[in-house]
């Protein structure tokens, strides 16, 4: 990576497929100037000062070496906060609070895990009101997922329709819908491989009841017993599978994960004779617009002290990135991690 006499700032640049990140010193000169969206190029006219990070499924993934198909040499950090430097388009001014989610920064762009980032501007949204950047950076692309996740429920299932299951309970996704589903009226069951570890941590997060997840990955039946209005589900594979053969009639299923794997072995079945509805939500790509209705929602509905909960670990620096991604991908993490890239 060539690097220039400019000013210098703290990046954790993944270098090498199975290899760990490492700290390493970068200038403006080596941020992209330009980028793709599903093939489209633009210019990245947005120079941001990164306040907070945080880590994911994908940055355990890229700061492991471990993310398939990454592009060599990636400073990951799916999710960033910060405050702008310039922009030459105009859109943005200096001392502007933004955050950006998603649109393939951490994995195809250079991330958060920098103290400095180049972006483009309509990857950018504002800081909402009132918003803190530790609470932008606290919530991230799991809790804006979440979000996302619990609108498509509210649509269409009613608190009083019956209880709403929630897989993937002690991760990102996970917990936040568990906060906003509780606060919105909803009986909650928390699905969980670590159940008699977290049951504390999740029920204080509102879950009503805390579920073994072994109980759903076994063989799934084509219906069982109706036990859920609907679900929020981030495994896939068996464990979704068995939640769409137990959701009631006319239930709304969200799936946004594949922490099981990406088959789905069920049939026809819950679809054609109870008439549920399989929502799959997308994040990465989905206009501001779209963002700014989910944040709303996160705003009204996850309040601070189940943000406090679900980030209680330490914010770390660049340099615990790693293990802390190890210990994530072998399933040893319960909450969020935030990153702050200065410390």
């Amino acid at each position: 990576m060539k690097l220039t006499s400019a000013r210098a700032f703290r990046a954790l640049v993944t270098s090498a497929k199975k290899t760990p990140a490492s700290v390493q010193s970068l200038t403006v000169a080596d941020l992209p100037e330009v980028s793709k969206v599903r093939g489209e190029k633009g210019p990245c006219s947005v120079h941001v000062k990164v306040k907070y990070s945080n880590v994911n499924y994908k940055d355990a993934l890229v700061a492991q070496g471990l993310y398939a198909g990454l592009p060599f040499p990636m400073v990951g950090g799916i999710d960033l906060t910060g405050t702008v430097m310039s922009d030459t388009s105009g859109q943005f001014k200096e001392g502007d609070e933004i955050l950006v989610n998603g649109f393939g920064i951490g994995t195809d762009h250079f991330g958060g895990y920098a103290e400095e980032a180049r972006v483009r501007p309509e990857w950018c949204q504002r800081l909402p009101e009132g918003m803190s950047h530790l609470t932008a950076a606290r919530i991230g692309t799991a809790g804006y997922t979440s979000a996302l996740c619990v609108e498509a429920i509210r649509d269409s299932v009613k608190p009083s329709d019956g209880p709403i299951a929630v897989s993937g309970a002690t991760g990102g996704v996970g917990s936040v819908s568990i906060s906003l589903l509780s606060n919105l009226g909803y009986e909650v069951h928390a699905i969980s491989g670590k159940a008699d570890r977290d049951s504390e941590f999740l029920t204080s997060l509102g879950a009503s009841s805390v579920l073994e997840r072994s109980d759903f990955e076994g063989k799934p039946r084509p219906l069982a017993k109706e036990r859920f209005a609907g679900a929020v589900d981030a495994c896939g594979s068996n464990v979704l599978a068995n939640i769409l053969s137990m959701t009631k009639k006319y239930g709304t299923v969200s799936a946004c994960g594949l922490a099981a794997g990406l088959d789905l072995p069920t049939s026809v079945a819950p679809f054609i004779l109870r008439g549920i509805t399989l929502n799959g939500v997308e994040c990465v790509y989905l206009p501001i617009s779209k963002r700014e209705s989910a944040y709303e929602l996160l705003s009204n509905a996850c309040p601070e002290s189940a943000l406090d909960l679900i980030g209680r670990n330490p914010i770390i620096s660049l340099e615990e990135v790693p293990d802390v991604a190890k210990a994530m991908l072998s399933g040893n993490i319960t909450g969020r991690y935030v990153v702050d890239p200065s410390a």
